[in-house]
């Protein structure tokens, strides 16, 4: 008994071990973005580490074999495609024209695979609940739909509105946990001295500070850590 799960334990580790590199790999992408390929090679792999992780069978080197023969066939395989479009089309599909111009396309709905319910489900869930604020609408080969509004529909911008907006940036956090981060502290165009004078200003030390941040007029903002617990839960 002993035995048999030691064999599981090290055969999930070897699986754990095996998936991170793979994944690696394969390069990280968000379930939404993932095509049918992508999906079936994912959910297949993970498959074969479940068996490997659960089997009481002294022999993991098959499945170990077929998880990194998969990997590799899947990297293989986004490498070619990066380089032709014509392959790239065959296995991740190519974009769908469903709606343009007030004309629905019956056929690449078809091809689509989805049907009318569906789509205006979409639609709504896009804050788009008549079809004539839509202009064009795409079906993607992740399955998403990308819709462009019309134009009278569209958000409002600075650029409708004539305006000179400043260019921003992203905040650099120089502060983490107790922690200057020396290389975003340089990123932010500041220094050492710098920070140490704007903690003596503000009377705090480095390890006080749960998180500092600098904006694009470089002022720096400190949040202190507080040991406390909330009582008070808005969102609940």
């Amino acid at each position: 008994m002993f035995m048999d799960l030691f064999k599981v334990f090290l055969a999930s580790l070897g699986a754990i071990v095996t998936l991170f590199f793979l994944s690696k790999l394969m390069g990280n992408k968000q379930i939404s973005k993932m095509n049918m390929f992508d999906y079936i090679n994912g959910i297949t792999i993970g498959s074969i580490a479940a068996e490997m992780a659960t089997s009481l069978e002294s022999d993991v080197l098959k499945p170990l074999l077929a998880m990194i023969l998969f990997g590799v066939v899947t990297y293989v395989i986004s490498v070619v495609t990066g380089k032709s479009i014509a392959l790239r089309r065959l296995i991740t599909g190519k974009s769908v024209v469903l709606f343009d111009k007030g004309k629905l396309y019956r056929n690449n709905f078809k091809k689509a695979k989805i049907d009318m319910t569906e789509f205006l489900e979409e639609l709504r869930s896009r804050g788009y609940f008549s079809m004539e604020d839509v202009e064009l609408v795409v079906f993607e080969p992740s399955g998403k739909l990308s819709i462009m509004p019309k134009p009278q529909k569209r958000p409002c911008t600075t650029g409708d509105l004539a305006l000179a907006v400043p260019k921003d940036r992203p905040e650099v956090n120089v502060i983490l946990d107790g922690k200057i981060l020396q290389k975003n502290l340089k990123y932010s165009g500041n220094n050492l001295e710098w920070l140490k004078k704007k903690l003596k200003s503000n009377n705090l030390l480095t390890e006080e500070v749960f998180l500092a941040t600098v904006n694009n007029d470089n002022e720096i903002t400190f949040y202190k850590s507080h040991n406390y617990k909330s009582k008070n839960d808005i969102f609940q």
